[in-house]
């Protein structure tokens, strides 16, 4: 559109792909990205969640084609936008309902330590080294493993401790 010329209102507020199928493109890269997420797990992801992240991005992009103009109209950006929330909405709502589905798509904390033992099998699968789970033990004011009675890597990728008896109250954080 040149900068002289007035928009074109009738082809900015239609539809220039079909509905269904902008639902179904934006459904498909949902579920992919959320998987390949969920296979590659949650390190350094902090303190935002992977369908938090995930969602970011897809918006952002999402929105940004709306806005920029690769989509003839913005009202394909928009149902992309909603097919994409609506995706995040609908999960959370089931996570929360269906306990079944909360093992399934929610990712659960996985034992770091357990009564001050290493569980190096659970390190080696969250790429976690002995140096940087002692880093994080500090942070927290724990220098040995014995204090330790269990640490989890959470679903957000923070480390939460609990103390062996006698050692303390409970301590969070990553």
């Amino acid at each position: 559109m040149h900068l002289l010329t007035s928009p074109d209102w009738s082809e900015m507020f239609a539809f220039s792909v079909p509905p269904l199928e902008t639902v179904i493109r934006g459904s498909l890269m949902y579920w992919f990205i959320f998987v390949l997420l969920r296979i590659a797990g949650r390190r350094d992801i902090g303190s935002l969640g992977v369908a938090d992240m995930l969602v970011l991005v897809l918006i952002a992009d999402a929105a940004q084609n709306g806005m920029a103009g690769d989509y003839v109209s913005v009202i394909d950006g928009m149902l992309l936008v909603a097919t994409i929330v609506g995706w995040t909405v609908l999960i959370d709502r089931a996570v929360y309902s269906i306990p079944a589905l909360s093992r399934a798509l929610a990712i659960d904390h996985i034992c770091l330590v357990r009564d001050g033992t290493l569980m190096r099998r659970n390190l080696r699968r969250e790429a976690i080294t002995e140096e940087e789970l002692m880093s994080e033990l500090r942070l927290q004011g724990i220098d040995r493993l014995a204090l330790v009675r269990r640490a989890y890597i959470e679903a957000d990728g923070n480390i939460s401790v609990l103390r062996a008896h006698g050692a303390g109250g409970a301590a969070k954080g990553r």
